[in-house]
């Protein structure tokens, strides 16, 4: 009997350790299962997530920053507002994490060069301008 208690927890200890496991790396492993079986969807979302993910390590020495995307009425805000100042195509919006409390468009321009636009989420007024040499205004 003694024995038989043993074996229990011993089982009971590696179905927790096990559920532990597949709690701290099931998004690695979701993700890989959601984009073979997402093969279309799957792949242009991995697709702006490695292109997000490219552009932010170039700007991030820390790389650890997540910044989340604009959606809804503050993304069209966000856009018009920072479109206004500096016409062209927007290529991203997103919440920035580089200066928390600020939104972040960048807009390519018609000459080809890109410029960061910062905006205060309340005003959509522009804050601070970054181009991609890396000048601030």
């Amino acid at each position: 009997m003694n024995a038989s208690k043993r074996a229990l927890a011993a089982a009971v200890s590696t179905a927790v350790l096990l559920v532990g496991l597949v709690a701290c790396g099931g998004s690695d492993s979701g993700d890989s299962a959601s984009s073979s079986d997402n093969s279309a969807a799957g792949q242009s979302a991995d697709d702006s997530q490695a292109a997000e993910g490219g552009a932010q390590a170039e700007g991030d020495e820390g790389g650890d920053a997540v910044e989340t995307p604009l959606t809804g009425a503050a993304k069209q805000k966000a856009e018009a507002a920072a479109l206004a100042a500096f016409p062209g195509t927007v290529v991203k919006s997103e919440k920035d994490a580089e200066n928390p409390g600020t939104y972040a468009v960048e807009i390519k321009k018609a000459d080809g060069s890109e410029v960061e636009v910062y905006l205060d989420p309340k005003t959509y007024k522009v804050l601070k301008t970054k181009d991609e040499a890396g000048d601030e205004g």
